[in-house]
């Protein structure tokens, strides 16, 4: 059980609900905020991608535009699995256990697929260890990872880091050393999430995001976010509300999905 303290003030129905109002213009003006935030999203300019990317699925090589399955918009879950590791990363398993039933995407004419560098023999054992049903493909041997920044190595392409290029990252240090990027960082995964549009025979890149950006698909946290305890993160406030369990991406105790003694 996790220890609690500094609890919020016990108090009447009426106090609780005055409170709750005010709280409540602070959330309107996020989703207002949001809201204008998506629209500038839908406004982004959009590239064409001529490079003819093979993946590995269910089905055998596929490109980019069978992913599309039919729908005119993808989205892409960058799914952190190296060729030579013997399990996908535990946050980026965190993040796909949560991936239930896609058929609010499909009726909104939405695919959605995970892609990841190791061979498709290992993604299927693993998804059918885990127990999901989403698409996932493989892109082993192709430059795709490495052109939409999910694997960077400076061998085979320029490496962005949350967009931010070498030269700035020497300035503004890489989010797990706070130095520059080093050699020995090459072939480094990264979580991401992808989104494309089919007009026509061609397929165009809209939106990429990395970091934050794609933490709302982790550990639940859309959920974990409404209530009291929060997600029980060393950076959360108000602080001794509950002891942090390292549960947080990258975290000493994050395991993998079927680990979990529950």
């Amino acid at each position: 059980m996790t220890e609690m303290g500094n609890l919020p003030p016990v108090v009447g129905r009426d106090e609780w609900f005055a409170a709750r109002r005010g709280l409540l213009e602070k959330e309107k003006a996020v989703t207002r905020a949001r809201d204008e935030l998506n629209a500038e999203r839908r406004r982004l300019p959009m590239v064409l991608v001529d490079k003819d990317y093979r993946f590995e699925g269910a089905e055998g090589e596929v490109g980019l535009l069978d992913l599309f399955d039919g729908r005119p918009q993808l989205v892409m879950h960058h799914f952190m699995y190296g060729p030579d590791w013997d399990a996908a990363c535990p946050s980026c398993s965190s993040a796909a256990d949560g991936i239930g039933r896609l058929r609010q995407l499909y009726v909104r004419n939405t695919s959605l697929v995970a892609v990841s560098r190791a061979p498709y023999e290992k993604l299927a054992a693993y998804r059918e260890r885990m127990g999901w049903a989403f698409p996932w493909y493989s892109s082993f041997g192709s430059d795709f990872n490495y052109d939409f920044h999910a694997t960077l190595d400076d061998r085979v392409a320029p490496v962005v880091l949350h967009y931010r290029t070498q030269d700035e990252i020497a300035d503004a240090g890489t989010p797990w050393t706070n130095g520059p990027w080093t050699p020995d960082m090459n072939g480094e995964e990264m979580p991401g999430i992808s989104t494309f549009l089919q007009v026509g025979d061609d397929v165009f890149h809209t939106y990429s995001t990395f970091g934050r950006g794609i933490e709302e698909f982790h550990n639940m946290y859309h959920y974990l976010d409404l209530t009291a305890l929060g997600r029980q993160e060393e950076w959360e406030e108000p602080k001794g509300r509950a002891t942090p369990l390292g549960l947080q991406v990258g975290g000493p105790n994050l395991r993998l999905p079927d680990q979990y003694d529950l």
